[in-house]
C-alpha cells in the first residue's frame, strides 16, 4: 500500500494514467488508455460528421473536413506512442480511418480500402506512425515559406549533435 501523498495541505490522487500534452501515459507505458481515448474522439468525430461526409459537397472539401477533425485525432503524437500500443489497437485505429474515407468517397463495401486510399493519396496510419524527418518534410513541400525553416548550421564547438541530427537515420556502412 503506497503512502498518501500531499502537496501544500491537500491530498494528491494516484491515477492509473497521468494526461501530459495532450497524451495519456498508463503506468505501464503501453499508452493503451492514449489509444482507447483517440479512438473514442475519432467515434464521436465520425458519428457528428457523418451527414457532411455523406454528403454531395465535392470531395476535397470533405476530405479536408476528415484530415481536420479525424484524420488529426488519430495521429495527434502517433510517432511517440503508436508503437507502444497493442496491435488490436492498431487495426481498430485504422479500422476507422478506412470507414471515414469510405464515407466520403461514398464507395460500396465490394471496393478495397487500399484502393480508396491510394486513390485519395492517404497514407496507413502504420506509414503514417513510421515519422519522416519533419525537417525533410518542410523542405520538400509546396510551401515556401516552410523551406530551410531549420537550415543545416555548422557543429558547435562542444560537439553535440544538432537537433535535426537526431533525427537523421544512421549511415549505412559501406
Amino acid at each position: 500500500m503506497t503512502p498518501q501523498l500531499s502537496h501544500r495541505g491537500v491530498n494528491v490522487e494516484l491515477g492509473s494514467s497521468v494526461r501530459y500534452l495532450g497524451v495519456n501515459i498508463d503506468r505501464g507505458l503501453r499508452m493503451t488508455a492514449h489509444a482507447m481515448s483517440a479512438l473514442a474522439a475519432v467515434r464521436y468525430a465520425r458519428f457528428f460528421l457523418w451527414p457532411v461526409l455523406a454528403s454531395r459537397l465535392p470531395v476535397r472539401t470533405k476530405f479536408g473536413i476528415y484530415k481536420t477533425y479525424v484524420r488529426s485525432s488519430i495521429t495527434y503524437a502517433a510517432a511517440t506512442w503508436y508503437h507502444l500500443i497493442p496491435q488490436r489497437m492498431r487495426v481498430r485505429l485504422q479500422a476507422q480511418q478506412n470507414l471515414a474515407l469510405r464515407a466520403i468517397v461514398g464507395a460500396e463495401r465490394y471496393v478495397r480500402n487500399d484502393v480508396i486510399a491510394r486513390d485519395l493519396n492517404v497514407e496507413s496510419l502504420e506509414e503514417f506512425r513510421i515519422d519522416r524527418n519533419p525537417y525533410k518534410r518542410a523542405d520538400d513541400g509546396s510551401h515556401e515559406h516552410l523551406h530551410k525553416i531549420a537550415p543545416l548550421h555548422a557543429r558547435p564547438p562542444d560537439g553535440r549533435a544538432l537537433s535535426r541530427e537526431l533525427l537523421e537515420p544512421p549511415a549505412m556502412a559501406r
